[in-house]
C-alpha cells in the first residue's frame, strides 16, 4: 500500500516539530508538504532541518493552498482561527483532515460540523490513548455514581498554554456530564474566587493550573462522604499526541466525509 502524503500545518511550532519527527519516522508515510504562520523563522527552511531532524527534502511554505493540494492529508495542531481556515480547505478538495487544535466556541465547532459533510475530518481535543481511555473512564465513573459524589476536574499545563481549561479537561467534563444525562453548560463551574457560598450539588467544577515546562496532567475527582475516586492521566512526553495524530491519518485513509473523533480511530465504544 502507497504511504500516506502527509502534510503538517504549522510545523514550525513545539508540536508541529514533533508531528513532522513523527510522520518522518512512520513506515507508511511520507511528508509531502509543510506550513508556517506567516513571518515564522521556519518558512523557506527544510521542514527536517526546522524540526531538528535531517533534511527531509520539502520546504516550509506559507501557503495552506499548497499544503492540502500537495497532500493526501493534514495535520492541524494550530490556533482555531487558522484551524477554521484549514477546514475551509479541506472541504473545499475533500482532503482528509486531523484536528488536534483545541478553544472553539460554538460557531467554529459549527463550522468545523459543516466542513465534516465534505471531508473526512478527526477532531480530537487530545489524541493520546491513554488520554482517550480516560475519557471513557470518566463517563462510565459518572454514570456509575450519583450526584451525591462532587466532580471535580483539575488541570496542569506548561507556562506557555493560552486557552483554559485545557481542551482535555473541558471533555472531561463533558463526559462525565453525560454519565449524568446533563449539559456540561448547566452544571459547570469555570472559576471559583471569594465568598461562592457551599458547593452546590450536580456541579462539575473546573481548576486549571498553569507553570513550568509540566506537558499535561488531569485529574478527575469523583468525592463523596467518606470516599474518594481518583483518575489521573500523566503525559511525560508531547510524542504521545503525535503518534495519536499520525494513527488517526492512517485511519482515515478511504474513509467517507463525516466527524470523527479518536473514539472512532481507537475502536472504543461511546457507550
Amino acid at each position: 500500500m502507497a504511504r500516506v502524503r502527509s502534510g503538517i500545518a504549522g510545523c514550525g511550532g513545539r508540536m508541529g516539530r514533533l508531528l513532522t519527527a513523527e510522520v518522518a519516522a512512520a513506515d507508511d508515510c511520507t511528508l509531502a508538504a509543510a506550513t508556517g504562520r506567516p513571518g515564522s523563522g521556519a518558512v523557506g527552511r527544510d521542514a527536517g532541518i526546522a524540526a531538528g531532524i535531517a533534511a527531509l527534502g520539502v520546504t516550509v511554505s506559507d501557503d495552506p493552498a499548497t499544503l492540502f493540494a500537495d497532500s493526501d492529508a493534514v495535520i492541524d495542531f494550530t490556533r482555531p482561527e487558522a484551524t477554521l481556515k484549514h477546514a475551509a480547505l479541506a472541504a473545499e478538495r475533500g482532503t482528509p483532515l486531523v484536528i488536534g487544535t483545541t478553544g472553539f466556541d460554538a460557531d467554529g465547532e459549527a463550522a468545523l460540523a459543516e466542513a465534516a459533510r465534505h471531508a473526512p475530518v478527526v477532531l480530537a481535543p487530545n489524541t493520546a490513548a491513554g488520554v482517550n481511555l480516560l475519557f471513557a473512564l470518566t463517563e462510565r465513573v459518572a454514570r456509575a455514581l450519583d450526584d451525591a459524589f462532587d466532580v471535580e476536574i483539575v488541570e496542569i499545563h506548561h507556562r506557555y498554554k493560552v486557552d483554559a481549561p485545557s481542551g482535555t479537561a473541558l471533555e472531561l467534563g463533558r463526559r462525565a456530564a453525560r454519565g449524568r444525562g446533563v449539559a456540561l453548560d448547566e452544571v459547570a463551574d469555570r472559576g471559583r474566587d471569594g465568598e461562592t457560598g457551599a458547593r452546590l450539588r450536580g456541579r462539575i467544577g473546573f481548576a486549571a493550573l498553569r507553570g513550568g515546562d509540566v506537558v499535561g496532567e488531569h485529574t478527575v475527582v469523583f468525592a463523596g462522604d467518606g470516599e474518594r475516586i481518583e483518575l489521573t492521566h500523566r503525559a511525560s512526553a508531547r510524542a504521545i499526541y503525535a503518534r495519536g495524530a499520525v494513527r488517526a491519518v492512517r485511519w482515515l485513509r478511504g474513509r467517507p466525509p463525516g466527524l470523527y473523533n479518536m473514539f472512532d480511530v481507537l475502536g472504543l465504544s461511546e457507550g
